[in-house]
């Protein structure tokens, strides 16, 4: 089983995750980040530690935002590893909580 980034990430992206992340198996894109779910070794160290509450045991995603599962594995192998927490987006307050960004995640 694997972890999923899903909705809520979208124009936040905090990388609170990222640092604790014992195989740094998160992927960074413009205001989203995936995790490599090859990669993922199931620790679940990064869970707890996203602030927007938007990462998921894969068994465990919410109802209606199963195509993360597919958008985590797709953009994975496409956008760059990230390994060091970054600043979160400038406006990531506002939209945190914020519902359907699926029309913002800029890839």
């Amino acid at each position: 089983m694997t972890f999923v980034v899903t909705d809520n990430c979208i124009k936040c992206k905090y990388t609170d995750c990222v640092e604790v992340c014992p195989v740094d198996c998160f992927y960074e894109g413009p205001n989203f980040l995936v995790i490599h779910p090859d990669e993922c070794i199931d620790c679940a160290l990064c869970e707890p530690e996203c602030p927007a509450v938007a990462i998921f045991s894969e068994d465990e995603v919410p109802a209606g935002m199963e195509q993360f599962i597919q958008l985590n594995v797709e953009l994975a192998e496409i956008w760059p590893n990230i390994t060091e927490k970054k600043d979160s987006l400038p406006d990531a307050a506002e939209w945190d909580g914020k519902t359907g960004k699926i029309a913002q995640l800029e890839r």
